[in-house]
Order: structure tokens, then C-alpha cells, then sequence
């Protein structure tokens, strides 16, 4: 029954192993073979996912649950959409090396351990197997000074916030005892029998859990790396890792602390403010636009975290709808943002946008559908994502956090009006260098989704509904 439930993830690893054999065998000309293998090795999970059953193993470890496999989900396609858009990049940068897909594997099987946790040993352990394999990659074109200094940043800050986190293990631990979530959930049952202690350690837990996430005030590492990484690696963090920590906090905070909503509530509602209003305010002046995409990360972040805030049903479902928007959205855009490369060169520079309406209709196009839906505007899908979660703050009665999202959103469509405001109005800018078919595929199919999403949003919503029930069932 235990390999049953953990099948995906073996596969997985093992598809990773074997991956990374096959490089150091063929080692010339075998990074685009390997990189194919990597996709096939994410669809094959995705198979399997769907048909595991659903269950808990590895003596209370490891749980398997419509909650758990929705998040899995997402992640592959993270990872997925990550993998491809790095085929082009990688070659034009001279990162073409086996150990580029090996890595974004690895750190997904440690994505899927972190979604299907249930005590905090395995929580942790998924956190670190995702963790260092995405320090590597931040550093990846190791030869650029920007690259090795966003790697060492990451790393310095991430055992940091691990350390924090430890911390905290180690106090609910100590207090309650054990490290099983069902175990803390029957030990916590009465409120007014929980020490102090146990909080601070549920408050160092939150911090390194919010670190990353990349919410404020624990973002100091997102916009450096964010800028200086490899961009087929910003967008592979910005999406796949985002919902990795979002499912471990949710899964945290719902199951073995549910109980104690009046203790940490307000800690989350402190986080969730300082991130939009931070993600709102630092992005207006910002001139890169992987900076940009940065600060828009902590702002989108601080949105999902109102969901958690209001602690119901309906909460937890409005923050998955919105991270399946934000997936799409932050995909979509960093694959315009690899494709805007003139004579060989990568632009990342917003003003390099300048008359892209003119020069290429196609992808200004793409690029407005995403703008327009990390700003809210609807109808696309990051206004129905935005929607879900102020619905159930205002249900939950936190009118304050509810109208605080909506004046942080308004601030913050001003930078991305900003960004269509260069492309059409803006004059100069030549022409970008013809864009390869894997961003074009990875734009359309994303862009599609962020427009057509109100059309057709019952899947989407069912699952999250199912998923959201699976955590308070």
C-alpha cells in the first residue's frame, strides 16, 4: 500500500536517476534528448497521479488526497512549462548541459513529497530536496556574475529561513509531543490548554514557510534573484515552488493547527498586508522587468494569503483557484519576457517593449492578455482568482483585508498598464529576433487559458472545491 500512494513519486525520482545516467553516458549533444525525457518523465507522473489512490502511508508520513493531487498537478505544470521554455534560452546562453532538466526533476520530486506531507519530518525533508536543488539552478550560468551571486544569495537566505523553520519544528515538538499532524490535531483540541510555546513555534514555522513563498516581510532574496538567475529558472520559481510552499502552509496551518485559528490568524493577515502593499508600492519604480515580475510575485502572494486569513472552506478554495491563475499568468508572461531578445542578446529592460505593438502584434498581444490579468481586469482569469479570495474575506467578515486587496489592486495595474502603455504608445525599439515555437506554444496555450478561463471555470472550481473539503474533512 506504501508504494502504492508514493508511486508518482518514485517514478519520478527514478525517471530523474535515469535521466542523469543517460547525460553522463551520451554526455555530447544530449541535453534536448534529455530535456524530452524530462517532459515525458512529467506526463507519466501526471498518469499516475490521477490514478493512485487515496490513502496515508509510510506510518503517517505520507498522505494522498484530493488536496495533495491537485497540487501535484499544478506543480508538474509548472515544471513543464518551465523545462520548455528553457530549450531555446539554454542554447543561446551556452547553458546547454543534461544537468539543467536532472535538476527541475529533482526539485519536483521534492515539490510532490512537500504536497503530500502529513508529519513535520516529511514537511521538512521535501522542503529541503526541493530547496537545494533550485540553489544550484539560480546559479546555473555560473560563468555570469549576476547568476553566481542570485545562487549564493538564495543560498544564504534559504538556510536562514530553514534554520527558522527547524526552530519552529522543534518547539511544537517539544510542546506537543509528537510531529504527526493528525497526532498535534487530537493534542490541540481544547485552545486554552496550548502553551505559548507551541505558538512561537507555529510563528517560526510561518516564517519559514512564508520565506518561501517570497511574502513580505520575508522577500529580501526575491528580486536579486529573481533578476540575476537564468530567466527559465525565475519562471520555474516563480510558479512550481510558489505552490509547493503555499500547499505545505496550507496543508499546516489547516490540518494540525486548524484548532488555533485565533492564535495564528492574525499573524497571517500581517503577512498578507505587508505583501501587497510592499509587492503594490516597490514595483512602480522598477525599470527591469524580471524585477518587476518580483515585486508583482510578493503582491500575488499576499492576495493568496487572504484566503488562508479567513481560515474556511471557501478560503482555502479561493487560494488554490488563485494560485491555478497565477501559475498560467507568470508562465505566460516570463515566455514573452525570453523571446524578447534582439541580435542574439537577451532585453530585460521594460523600455525594450517599446513599439512591440507595431513590430510584433502577436506577442503584444500576449503580453497584454497576461497584464491585464495580474492586474485583475476582467474578464480574465487572475479577476475571477482575486474574486474567490475577497469573497471569502468578506464572508469571513475581514472587510479591512478585503479593501485593503482591492486599493493595493488598483495600485498595482498601474505598472502593468505601464508595461501596454510602452509597447503601443512608446515610438523606436526594433524588432525582436524571431521567437522559437516552444515560447510561442507556451504563450498561446497559456494566454488562451488566462482568456477563455470564464467560459468554461467548473473544472477548475470543482476540483478546488474537492480539494479545499479534503483538507478540513
Amino acid at each position: 500500500m506504501n508504494w502504492s500512494l508514493a508511486l508518482p513519486e518514485i517514478v519520478l525520482s527514478c525517471c530523474a536517476m535515469a535521466i542523469l545516467v543517460f547525460g553522463v553516458v551520451v554526455r555530447e549533444d544530449s541535453t534536448f534528448v534529455c530535456t524530452m525525457l524530462g517532459l515525458g518523465a512529467f506526463l507519466l507522473t501526471a498518469m499516475l497521479i490521477l490514478a493512485a489512490p487515496f490513502g496515508t502511508g509510510y506510518g503517517g508520513l505520507f498522505v494522498v488526497d484530493p488536496f495533495a493531487d491537485f497540487m501535484k498537478l499544478l506543480i508538474l505544470a509548472g515544471g513543464a512549462m518551465a523545462v520548455v521554455m528553457s530549450l531555446d534560452y539554454n542554447r543561446h546562453e551556452r547553458l546547454t548541459r543534461f544537468e539543467f532538466p536532472v535538476l527541475i526533476v529533482l526539485s519536483t520530486v521534492g515539490m510532490m513529497v512537500m504536497a503530500s506531507a502529513a508529519n513535520l519530518m516529511s514537511l521538512y525533508l521535501g522542503l529541503e530536496l526541493q530547496s537545494l536543488c533550485i540553489y544550484v539552478l539560480a546559479a546555473f550560468a555560473r560563468d555570469e556574475q549576476r547568476s553566481a551571486e542570485a545562487g549564493l544569495k538564495y543560498f544564504v537566505l534559504g538556510a536562514l529561513a530553514s534554520g527558522l523553520l527547524l526552530y519552529g519544528i522543534s518547539l511544537v515538538y517539544g510542546f506537543a509531543g509528537t510531529m504527526d499532524f493528525a497526532r498535534i490535531t487530537r493534542a490541540l483540541t481544547d485552545p486554552v490548554t496550548v502553551s505559548p510555546g507551541l505558538v512561537v513555534g507555529i510563528v517560526f514555522i510561518v516564517t519559514g514557510l512564508a520565506f518561501k513563498i517570497s511574502a513580505a516581510p520575508f522577500h529580501m532574496w526575491t528580486p536579486d534573484v529573481y533578476e540575476g538567475a537564468p530567466t527559465p529558472v525565475t519562471s520555474f520559481m516563480s510558479t512550481a515552488p510558489k505552490v509547493a510552499a503555499m500547499a505545505l502552509l496550507l496543508r499546516t496551518m489547516v490540518a494540525p493547527f486548524g484548532h488555533l485559528l485565533a492564535q495564528w490568524q492574525q499573524l497571517i493577515v500581517l503577512v498578507s498586508i505587508l505583501s501587497m502593499l510592499w509587492g503594490s508600492l516597490a514595483a512602480i519604480g522598477q525599470s527591469s522587468i524580471k524585477r518587476l515580475m518580483a515585486y508583482s510575485s510578493i503582491g500575488h502572494m499576499g492576495y493568496a494569503l487572504i484566503g488562508l486569513a479567513a481560515g474556511t472552506a471557501v478560503g482555502i478554495r479561493g487560494v488554490l483557484i488563485y494560485m491555478v491563475t497565477y501559475v498560467f499568468m507568470s508562465a505566460g508572461t516570463f515566455a514573452v519576457i525570453i523571446a524578447m531578445r534582439r541580435r542574439g542578446r537577451a532585453c530585460e529592460q521594460i523600455n525594450d517593449l517599446s513599439g512591440l505593438g507595431r513590430t510584433d502584434p502577436a506577442m503584444a498581444l500576449a503580453m497584454v492578455i497576461f497584464m491585464f490579468s495580474m492586474a485583475g481586469i476582467p474578464p480574465m482569469s487572475g479577476f475571477f482568482g482575486k474574486l474567490y479570495v475577497f469573497l471569502a474575506a468578506v464572508q469571513a467578515g475581514m472587510w479591512t483585508l478585503a479593501v485593503i486587496g482591492v486599493l493595493t489592486s488598483v495600485i498595482g495595474a498601474y505598472y502593468y498598464l505601464r508595461i501596454i502603455k510602452v509597447m503601443y504608445f512608446d515610438t523606436g525599439g526594433e524588432a525582436f529576433d524571431p521567437r522559437p515555437a516552444s515560447l510561442s506554444v507556451i504563450a498561446a496555450g497559456t494566454g488562451l487559458f488566462t482568456t477563455l478561463f470564464f467560459v468554461l471555470p467548473g473544472p477548475v472550481l470543482n476540483a478546488a472545491q474537492a480539494a479545499a473539503q479534503a483538507l478540513f474533512g
